[in-house]
């Protein structure tokens, strides 16, 4: 097949999406392709590859950087699903029990789609009735079928990285709603503030805050060295923060002196 040959092939649907999910395969299992390897490996232009490349990173799949694209967490790319449910895994079970124990039969609850929030979903049996509203498929899926949940699923764009559904639409359905409490994560707490990858994610996370009495955050002690390239909130607008045992006490201290209410857990049961 000519070069020609392979680019005008390559406008369709099926050969352009198992080339892009094996683009996609590659990033996670390296951590970083070039685009010129890619257009040679696939018989493409350097054109099609960095529009792959777009589309992937769009969907959350990838970062895009120069010469080609990384899958490994930076401010811009915090990592796949997978690897953020593995990742210190013990700890955000400790903290969705914690936050569990807030909540009451009769309530209505808001969880973002993070995975310490999926760790929460496992927590309200027997804390029912209640209503939950969430963008998590994952979070969806498990409650589905939970008696005593009404359960409320906030559509919009889906993002398969993610795993949830993200943007404005998902912010505007939203903001039909009251809550009693909104419990969420977040990719990184620097100097004060939580940061995040998308904007997508801010956009909705700063929605589903305005559309809840309390605010609570767990955030695991990992969360204050990271960075994250997207503003969402300043410590100072949550009710509360629960977090491990690692963060340093002095950290702690001057969180609370600032004005926010701070619950610290062990890491271990």
């Amino acid at each position: 097949m000519t070069r020609g040959e392979s680019v005008a092939s390559d406008d369709r649907a099926d050969i352009r999406e198992d080339r892009r999910r094996r683009i996609r395969e590659a990033v996670l299992t390296k951590g970083f392709v070039r685009a010129t390897d890619l257009a040679a490996e696939y018989d493409v232009s350097l054109m099609t590859i960095h529009r792959d490349l777009d589309f992937l990173q769009t969907q959350g799949w990838l970062r895009k950087v120069r010469g080609g694209a990384t899958g490994l967490p930076s401010a811009q790319f915090h990592g796949t699903v997978a690897e953020r449910m593995s990742a210190n895994s013990a700890t955000k079970q400790q903290l969705a029990r914690a936050a569990a124990t807030l909540i009451g039969p009769g309530q209505t609850i808001i969880l973002d789609d993070s995975t310490t929030c999926l760790h929460l979903t496992r927590e309200l049996t027997g804390r029912t009735p209640l209503t939950v509203l969430t963008n998590s498929l994952p979070a969806v899926n498990a409650l589905a079928r939970e008696p005593g949940i009404s359960l409320i699923a906030l559509g919009g764009s889906y993002f398969p990285a993610y795993d949830a559904f993200m943007g404005l639409h998902t912010a505007d359905s939203v903001e039909a709603f009251r809550a009693d409490a909104f419990f969420m994560s977040t990719t990184a707490v620097t100097r004060g503030r939580c940061y995040h990858t998308s904007p997508e994610t801010v956009q909705v996370k700063r929605a589903m805050m305005a559309s809840a009495t309390r605010t609570v955050l767990l955030a695991d002690h990992s969360k204050f060295v990271r960075d994250g390239l997207y503003a969402l909130a300043p410590l100072t607008d949550f009710d509360l923060l629960i977090v491990d045992d690692g963060l340093a006490q002095d950290q702690v201290r001057e969180i609370r002196e600032r004005g926010t209410d701070v619950m610290v857990v062990p890491r271990t049961g």
